[in-house]
């Protein structure tokens, strides 16, 4: 199985970073990181696009799924089925996020997590410094702020903006659960990276960043009203 691992993911994205390094980055150890992972990310568009335009618009979708369940909060089979009929509708495959984090996601984290820790040392004449400024090979709380940062702000564009003000307790709920979540990450950011080779951290600020555009280009395409409840019908409810 790590042999397996080695061969698909390890071995081939450390040779391309060393390639990088040695001609496009011009021995710019942090350059090579940032090419490294735009790249990845580049081929890995359409997966990764697909898993946040799901996420984006099941958050969007919420006052409606609260409006199916306060409806047939008695009857499971019905709520079953008009839950999945509003997924059907929508395009949106509310297991392609997990199913994107286990698949794709972690395996390269975790194969660029080895190669950004071991590639200090197992690189010939490897001068670990970006732009003569940060020495990678050590931590670096500048690039682990920056990396947290960046991580609030892609959680932050995939929250719709709160039209209603009239929320049920269910709403009010799942509110102040996204906000935890808002802020969760980039903690939980800081935490594991804040002793860690600062070209993790690195890493990690340029794929988020690359999310963020991404995001951006996801909620401009998204129509704000198609999500949105039908206030008659939550009159009547």
């Amino acid at each position: 199985m790590i042999s397996l691992f080695n061969k698909i993911f390890y071995q081939p994205l450390f040779n391309l970073l060393v390639y990088i390094y040695n001609s496009v980055a011009l021995h710019d150890f942090g350059l090579a990181i940032i090419i490294l992972t735009v790249i990845v990310r580049i081929v890995l568009y359409p997966v990764f696009h697909k898993g946040a335009k799901d996420q984006a618009i099941m958050q969007r979708l919420a006052p409606k799924l609260n409006e199916i369940k306060k409806k047939h909060k008695n009857d499971k089979e019905k709520l079953a089925a008009e839950t999945m009929r509003l997924y059907k509708e929508h395009k949106v495959n509310p297991f392609s996020q997990f199913a994107l984090l286990i698949l794709i996601q972690l395996p390269i984290l975790i194969a660029l997590f080895q190669i950004f820790s071991k590639s200090i040392k197992t690189i010939p004449n490897l001068n670990p410094q970006f732009l003569n400024l940060v020495n990678l090979a050590n931590p670096s709380l500048v690039l682990v702020l920056l990396a947290a940062l960046s991580q609030y702000l892609q959680a932050k564009l995939t929250m719709p903006a709160q039209t209603n003000q009239n929320l049920s307790k269910e709403e009010r709920l799942a509110k102040q659960m996204s906000s935890m979540t808002l802020y969760f990450m980039p903690v939980l950011t800081v935490v594991i990276l804040y002793k860690l080779p600062s070209a993790i951290a690195l890493y990690w600020l340029t794929t988020t960043l690359f999310s963020v555009i991404q995001q951006v280009i996801i909620n401009k395409s998204l129509k704000k009203n198609e999500y949105q409840p039908n206030e008659s019908n939550k009159g009547n409810n």
